[in-house]
């Protein structure tokens, strides 16, 4: 999945990484570097040259299903809890299809989301809302609105590809007692709702340790904090808990993660508008 994924990308990255370096960073044999500057590159390279190899380090895990509970916080601190179900499929030449349903509270089940990631279109995503018994097509310019009241957005709940992204490298940084890549992503989309991302990725694993948004006005707007890592399938990294904080209005919403299954046997005929009303 990531060298055709990568090779799609390839007549855009020619333009920024050399084709020997970017032969190195596809091939199986290539050993991380703990300074990408080591190879001579510019801070844009180093960058994108990082988040090539973060894609690399979690690809081939082909499908899962998990659980999750999502802890809504207001600026006071009260809370409110919703029960999740998330299956996530891995595709060959494509962003990651999910669909997400909602269990509890009463008030929201049976609410589905469907997403299809694109690393270089814009996302395709629906909404199934039972209360109506329809469903609505989220748009494109619409996709940094709130998803179901949380400080996650549409555009924070699609996969992470390459294309989507130009990108620099900062800095080195420790942080959790660990060494980390600083590199900042900014959206190829024009409809993202924010104009860069400040990403941590940890020089060892590469999982990402936080990431800083800046909204369209370039000001910080929110920081998403991933912890408790777990590896699964000897290879895998996942965060069992992701905190979203939304510095402008003191909200805050915790993703807690569990029950983890991989390679499932989830195909395309799982991820269709007729599964958001099928759903259960």
């Amino acid at each position: 999945m990531f060298n055709r994924k990568i090779l799609g990308q390839q007549t855009l990255s020619q333009k920024i990484l050399s084709k020997n370096i970017l032969a190195l960073l596809l091939s199986s044999a290539f050993v991380s570097f703990t300074s990408f500057s080591a190879l001579g590159l510019s801070t844009q390279e180093q960058g994108l040259a990082i988040a090539i190899e973060a894609k690399k380090q979690d690809t081939g895990w082909v499908d899962f299903i998990a659980d999750m509970k999502m802890v809504l916080r207001n600026k006071q601190g009260q809370e409110s809890l919703r029960e999740l179900k998330i299956k996530t499929l891995e595709l060959q030449n494509d962003g990651d299809k999910s669909l997400t349903l909602f269990n509890q509270p009463r008030d929201v089940k049976g609410t589905a989301f469907l997403s299809f990631s694109h690393p270089v279109d814009a996302d395709d995503q629906w909404l199934y809302l039972p209360a109506l018994k329809r469903v609505k097509r989220i748009s494109s310019s619409n996709k940094s609105g709130p998803f179901m009241g949380s400080e996650f957005s549409f555009e924070d709940l699609s996969s992470f590809e390459v294309e989507k992204y130009r990108y620099k490298y900062l800095r080195d940084e420790v942080i959790n007692e660990q060494e980390n890549f600083v590199i900042e992503q900014y959206p190829v989309d024009k409809n993202s709702g924010y104009t860069r991302r400040v990403v941590w990725l940890d020089k060892t694993e590469y999982r990402a340790q936080k990431i800083d948004f800046y909204d369209r006005k370039d000001t910080l707007l929110k920081t998403l904090y991933f912890t408790h890592y777990q590896q699964y399938l000897n290879e895998y990294w996942r965060a069992d808990v992701m905190t979203m904080v939304n510095h402008q209005n003191g909200k805050s919403t915790e993703l807690k993660w569990e029950n983890y299954n991989f390679a499932t046997g989830l195909a395309n005929t799982d991820f269709n508008k007729n599964a958001l009303k099928r759903a259960r």
